[in-house]
């Protein structure tokens, strides 16, 4: 298995990864869930919180991971999934999010009132891996009816239905990023029912790991400045200069997918960076690192020399 490899070349307890697989092999799943199990091509770096993830979700507990945007928390948690073998259900919170999204609703089918069973009802009866995606964003009505869920109760009261108790294997990840808008400080009642892992900002060393693990056939040298860029913009956003809008691993990765397709690299640059962000004065900081780091006469072959784009 990739996961399996890659935790141990990052050198993570073998111990935990032997705990991890023989969970695995003992709570068996149906056929027909197999398909929700996430089937990673990339992998979280990261010993120490390879580490707290796996020894938590182990003893029964439930994760929150908090950090910066492109820190890589959803990633971690596909790839938690994909580690002990669960089915996943995703909740992404919004403003209109609430309790029936996550426990469910009355609907009617075949001339009767049945329960249209919700993500987190799914995951409790299947022993998945519930994903709570921006946590922070939620409403107290979506989150006051997971608190007996995640205690030592582990149990979901539908009202009008039945008393679930949850499945062994069920166990729920939260994800958190203060930085973005609408998000607000958790409550200590829902704070204390997780085991809470602080993801850091990425470092040059991690970053580069990342990015020679995504493009083997990129210019090393042409590379660094392509990691640069993201690290001078990370650096830029904490010290609040601009906002965390264009610190963007996703938008960088994309450039340089397109510039291997034969875009120009400032104009791909432009595309997945220094377009996230709409306010003029801030584009034009972006703008003015990027300058510092990609020249307007690169193009695919000096990134990509071995790409043939004709």
């Amino acid at each position: 298995m990739g996961i399996i490899v890659s935790l141990l070349n990052q050198g993570v307890d073998e111990k935990l990864i032997n705990d991890a697989i023989k969970f695995k092999e003992f709570y068996k799943i149906d056929e027909n869930l197999k398909h929700r199990i996430s089937d990673s091509t990339k992998y979280f770096y990261g010993k120490d919180i390879w580490n707290m993830a796996i020894s938590a979700i182990l003893e029964g507990e439930n994760i929150l991971l908090s950090g910066p945007k492109a820190t890589g928390k959803n990633l971690l948690a596909d790839n938690l999934s994909e580690l002990f073998g669960r089915p996943q259900w995703n909740t992404s919170f919004h403003i209109n999010t609430d309790s029936t999204t996550l426990i469910g609703t009355d609907t009617f089918i075949d001339n009767e009132v049945k329960l249209r069973r919700g993500s987190v009802y799914e995951c409790a009866i299947n022993g998945g891996f519930g994903i709570f995606d921006e946590i922070n964003m939620a409403k107290n009505d979506a989150i006051a009816v997971l608190h007996s869920a995640l205690d030592y109760r582990r149990v979901i009261d539908v009202p009008g239905y039945e008393r679930i108790n949850l499945h062994d294997a069920t166990r729920f990840i939260g994800t958190m990023n203060y930085e973005y808008a609408g998000t607000k400080e958790l409550n200590e009642a829902l704070v204390s029912r997780f085991m809470v892992i602080d993801i850091p900002a990425v470092e040059e060393e991690k970053l580069m790991l990342i990015l020679k693990k995504e493009f083997e056939d990129a210019d090393e040298e042409k590379l660094i400045q392509f990691g640069g860029i993201f690290l001078d913009l990370q650096l830029k956003s904490q010290n609040g200069e601009i906002s965390s809008k264009s610190v963007d691993l996703r938008g960088l990765i994309g450039s340089l997918k397109a510039i291997r397709r034969g875009l120009k690299p400032s104009l791909a640059v432009n595309m997945g960076v220094t377009s996230k962000t709409f306010d003029v004065y801030e584009k034009e900081i972006v703008g003015d690192i990027i300058k510092t780091r990609i020249p307007d006469k690169w193009e695919t072959k000096d990134i990509f020399p071995k790409i043939n784009t004709y």
